[in-house]
């Protein structure tokens, strides 16, 4: 077992982590270009997902094709300029989706996800991160028969096979569970397993804390300078150079930036996310996360406010952030709910790091003696840092895995 790590990246996964492997008696210093939970780990819709046993598939139906195509879905929205960066990437995720192989997605994606809830309690347990955790679940409703119909089957599915817990309900239990509604909607399904958080970026932080406060050191560098040393690892922080014998790499989209360079560089690609918090007018109030099917996007609340949140869109790395999917979502947001003034005067944006197989990179960076990777995780790095951080130490550190590791090997692409 190593006596000291290096974890390059201070998001919900990175931290997650350095908590484990410090746990474990290795020495950990984590390295991130700005605070714990800066990057994408800062804005999400804030849920613990343990419903989300079925990963977002690449569309097949011909509608939903040509309707993002069309380049005006609140969604999903492309820079035209960015198209042939993603033609390899997306090309994959779309062959990955076929049925016999998203099959196999599932397997591995639901063995995380029953995970989640008990690995966050774990490291939230005696701290204020408990505060932050609220059994509360959230809401998808429907306002199309036929969409509702499938959604109450697949949950039946998800129930039967996978153990999670759900409630329907028709127009008139949502509106006396969300009386400020301002729409009618057929139905409902209430995921009630999963827990929403107030605050993503102060659950990043009281899991750093309980890292700092055992010990565990947090410097800010440039995780692009790592190099060989000796028989270990250095990079570059803005202290002076860090050594250890062993890294992690959990830098979410920008992790092939660092193993590329090592000679591993998977086809992960990201997905640009935005999302802004508004206040509620009068004594209006959100009980609990919803997102409406007919219209595409999240509304959280949050400590800031209600978080209006976007899907997907595709961008070059350097392109500056675009919030159209924001200024389409929010006149539509305001007939949902009674908005008022938007808290923030510039939204966030933030990238997710996705792979085409729908399942994150865990495990032993190929060729690379005492490298290891922890990213790819879509759109579940909140939910699934803690279980990540602890089948990454535990194969790091020789400990028998608690899930098998499998199908997360860095070394299937």
């Amino acid at each position: 077992m190593p006596q000291t790590a290096l974890v390059l990246g201070a998001g919900m996964v990175g931290v997650s982590v350095a908590l484990h492997l410090q746990r474990r008696g290795v020495a950990v210093t984590l390295l991130d270009r700005q605070g714990p939970g800066e990057g994408a780990s800062f804005g999400n819709g804030g849920l613990i997902q343990r419903e989300a046993v079925f990963p977002t598939a690449f569309p097949r139906a011909g509608a939903d094709l040509r309707r993002i195509a069309r380049n005006r879905s609140i969604d999903a929205v492309y820079h035209p300029s960015a198209l042939p960066g993603y033609v390899a990437p997306l090309l994959r995720y779309w062959w990955h989706s076929a049925p016999e192989r998203y099959a196999t997605a599932v397997r591995g994606h639901a063995a995380l996800i029953a995970t989640c809830l008990n690995e966050h309690l774990a490291l939230a347990r005696d701290t204020e991160a408990m505060a932050l955790l609220r059994p509360i679940g959230w809401m998808r409703l429907y306002s199309d028969a036929r969409l509702l119909e499938a959604a109450l089957a697949q949950a039946e599915l998800a129930r039967r096979e996978h153990g999670v817990n759900f409630t329907a309900l028709d127009g008139a239990a949502l509106a006396a569970a969300e009386p400020h509604l301002q729409v009618q909607r057929l139905g409902a399904v209430h995921w009630t397993d999963p827990l929403s958080v107030s605050d993503p970026h102060a659950l990043t932080n009281a899991y750093a804390q309980r890292f700092a406060e055992a010990g565990g050191r947090f410097v800010q560098g440039d995780a692009t300078t790592l190099r060989r040393a000796g028989s270990g690892w250095q990079v570059q922080a803005a202290e002076g150079p860090v050594e250890a014998a062993t890294v992690v790499v959990a830098l979410g989209a920008g992790s092939v930036k660092v193993t590329g360079p090592l000679g591993y560089a998977p086809p992960l690609f990201g997905k640009r996310g935005y999302h802004r918090h508004f206040r509620l007018q009068g004594n209006a109030v959100l009980n609990r996360p919803l997102l409406d099917t007919a219209s595409g996007f999240l509304l959280a609340p949050m400590r800031a406010g209600v978080r209006l949140t976007t899907g997907a869109e595709f961008a070059r790395d350097e392109a500056p952030p675009t919030p159209v999917q924001l200024a389409r979502a929010e006149p539509v947001a305001r007939g949902l709910l009674p908005l008022a003034d938007a808290v923030e005067q510039t939204p966030w944006m933030g990238v997710r790091p996705c792979m085409p197989d729908m399942l994150p990179s865990i495990g032993p960076l190929p060729g690379q003696p005492g490298a290891w990777c922890a990213f790819g995780h879509g759109h579940q790095g909140l939910t699934l840092g803690p279980s990540t951080g602890r089948l990454l130490a535990e194969l790091l550190t020789g400990e028998a895995p608690f899930l098998d590791p499998a199908p997360y090997r860095p070394d299937r692409f």
